[in-house]
């Protein structure tokens, strides 16, 4: 069980590092590479048609600007694709990228996080795994109750300072 991330250029790296941390956090593998869809067309289309034969069972897929790559891979992949959309130098204001993603015709869907929203997108891929494996959906879990401990504790330190 296997995450593929994979972006549209080198530069997307810092958004995408959240969705390979927090993978690493639940203990998921990731497999992580530069797929363009405007620049190497030929590698797109392997990388979505094969995908799942290397034991990769999620992909996430960063871009930004006109953001082609997760509804390319999407088309083509019999894999559940999680979108991401990059607010890039040649995006405009990341609108391009957002909609780009979220704008897909009905039969290839991409599920799409927030703009720079890797952390979420990697997530997500644990918890479509999870509804499969018992020991990442217990992380996850674990993960959630993590959230509200923290979200409880600061609301009492806000307390204790009245």
């Amino acid at each position: 069980m296997k995450v593929g991330i994979i972006m549209g250029s080198i530069s997307d790296m810092p958004v995408m590092q959240d969705a390979i941390d927090i993978l690493k956090d639940f203990g998921i593998e990731t497999e992580v590479d530069i797929v363009s869809a405007h620049r190497t067309p030929d590698k797109l289309y392997e990388y979505s048609k094969d995908a799942h034969t290397r034991g990769i069972s999620v992909i996430i897929a960063g871009a930004g600007g006109a953001a082609h790559l997760p509804g390319m891979v999407a088309s083509m992949s019999p894999l559940p694709v999680i979108g991401v959309p990059v607010k890039s130098s040649n995006s405009i204001d990341g609108w391009d990228s957002v909609l780009s993603i979220l704008q897909m015709p009905g039969g290839v869907p991409v599920a799409t996080v927030a703009l720079n929203g890797a952390k979420n997108a990697g997530i997500l891929a644990a918890q479509i795994l999870g509804s499969h494996d018992k020991l990442v959906q217990a992380k996850i879990i674990a993960y959630k109750l993590g959230l509200k401990e923290a979200v409880n504790k600061a609301a009492a330190e806000l307390k204790n300072k009245e």
